[in-house]
């Protein structure tokens, strides 16, 4: 698991409860986003709509009991984003 992918976690975790939920995602990568990408916490490319944000989720979201994992989180974005 890489760096990268535990910062974005903790930064989409919006209640801190170590779980992130599709609502969170979408909401995180809505009002976060830009800000992330300007910092280079996440690919400008992945910064989308509620659609990709929800996408994104689904396919985390490996035994699809709608919260996500740090480690189901960190297995998606690090493949998708190239970052381990």
């Amino acid at each position: 698991m890489s760096d990268k992918a535990r910062k974005l976690f903790e930064a989409l975790d919006l209640d801190h409860n170590g779980t992130l939920t599709r609502e969170e995602v979408i909401t995180a990568l809505r009002t976060k986003g830009p800000t992330l990408a300007a910092s280079g916490d996440l690919p400008f490319w992945a910064v989308g709509d509620a659609d990709a944000s929800s996408a994104l989720f689904d396919a985390a979201d490996q035994n699809g009991d709608a919260v996500l994992t740090l480690e189901e989180f960190a297995a998606l974005v690090d493949r998708r984003f190239g970052w381990h």
